[in-house]
């Protein structure tokens, strides 16, 4: 497997995480010790477990969401995606850059995530 399609191999395991909410297949896609930064200058959520917890404690906000994405680099452990997140629920898009660091078993080490809301529509 290429590492564009590790990396792609996640992402769609993230995504059907994304869909479910399985408190154990949450688990499955990141290390123990993975640090998963939510916004740039916040404190990472440190291990497994309180991402899924963290992860949990959002799933009812998300309701219908579309998340569109293009690979921007994959080099090595890391690939990075620029996406736009949908909230259909909330009638609310944000832009979004993920950071994803990879180890050989395939487990997130490290996930940073950027984003910033779409603007309301001027006029």
């Amino acid at each position: 497997m290429s590492e564009r399609e590790r990396f792609e191999h996640w992402v769609q395991g993230y995504l059907a995480c994304w869909r479910t909410n399985d408190a154990e297949a949450i688990g499955a896609l990141f290390s123990a010790d993975c640090r998963y930064y939510t916004q740039a200058f916040r404190e990472p959520w440190a291990g497994r477990e309180r991402i899924v917890a963290g992860w949990l404690e959002r799933a009812d906000w998300q309701g219908e969401w579309d998340f569109e994405y293009r690979w921007v680099a994959v080099d090595g452990a890391t690939g990075v995606l620029e996406g736009v997140t949908t909230y259909h629920t909330q009638g609310t898009a944000y832009h979004n850059v993920w950071f994803i660091t990879l180890n050989e078993a395939g487990e997130c080490t490290e996930f940073k995530e950027a984003w910033v809301e779409k603007p309301e529509e001027e006029g």
